[in-house]
């Protein structure tokens, strides 16, 4: 595995992306857990315990590399730092809600995955593509299964088209928080390791609005392709560890057992 970074200068901010990228995960795949034994039916109640198993898994690939970099274990980034220390966006934290307030953010943020990732495949940080290239093959069917969720749920019936659309006014401003600046990310972008969150945004919303208005939902965005524009604030701070009051519950929950005997080896 070939860790030789791009440029020194970039340094402190691939450890950024590493980080954005394990957090985001990791408390989203938490949140999908929490279907487990409660979503509406058997097939959504063994799917979503998958999609956050293979989520928190992700996270530990990710973590796994920072710790190649740092030194610093994965056990002790995910149960050692406080809330403030995440760097995940705050569409992550939100309570899992009504079943399709998951569906509409579980796409949005498979969505995302998928144009982020696909970004990576040409990065001048090699073992960032070859990492990206594996976590594909997962991302892909997650983004099959919510994507056939939106599909069936947008326009089925009266109240289902009623929530979806719901869901995606309250989602939709959240989730543009996943491409929010991180600190020193035009380092990245000047060694060639990612095209930076804004060009991940273009592309995202180049598909999400075209997908989401041909199934009778309506996201806050004006015009489409290149000329899109949104019309909402932009739920944004939690890559600068302003967090929602949600993910304080989350991190004790997660960090409980950890803090009973710090340190163990499992």
């Amino acid at each position: 595995m070939n860790l030789s970074l791009p440029s020194h200068n970039s340094r402190g901010a691939l450890l950024n992306l590493l980080l954005a990228l394990a957090d985001d995960e990791l408390v989203l795949g938490h949140r999908d857990s929490e279907w487990t034994g409660h979503a509406p039916i058997l097939e959504e109640d063994i799917a979503f315990s998958n999609i956050a198993q293979d989520e928190i898994g992700h996270s530990l690939v990710w973590l796994t590399l920072y710790e190649q970099l740092t030194g610093r274990t994965p056990d002790a980034m995910g149960f050692e730092r406080k809330p403030e220390e995440f760097m995940c966006c705050r569409f992550v934290e939100y309570p899992k809600g009504d079943f399709a307030y998951t569906v509409v953010r579980q796409y949005l943020f498979d969505l995302a995955e998928k144009v982020r990732l696909e970004s990576f495949l040409d990065s001048s940080f090699e073992v960032l593509g070859e990492t990206a290239q594996k976590l594909l093959r997962e991302e892909s069917y997650h983004l099959l299964h919510a994507s056939g969720l939106v599909e069936r749920l947008g326009d089925a019936t009266e109240e289902s088209h009623r929530r979806m659309q719901a869901a995606v006014d309250v989602a939709f401003p959240q989730s543009l928080g996943m491409f929010e600046e991180l600190e020193g990310e035009q380092e990245l972008i000047d060694a060639g390791v990612f095209p930076g969150n804004k060009a991940l945004l273009s592309g995202w919303l180049k598909q999400a609005v075209p997908f989401l208005r041909k199934v009778s939902l309506t996201p806050p965005v004006k015009g489409e392709n290149e000329s899109c524009t949104v019309l909402c604030p932009v739920d944004d701070g939690g890559r600068n560890g302003r967090h929602t009051e949600h993910l304080k519950g989350l991190i004790d929950d997660m960090q409980k057992v950890y803090r009973l005997a710090p340190g163990p080896n499992w």
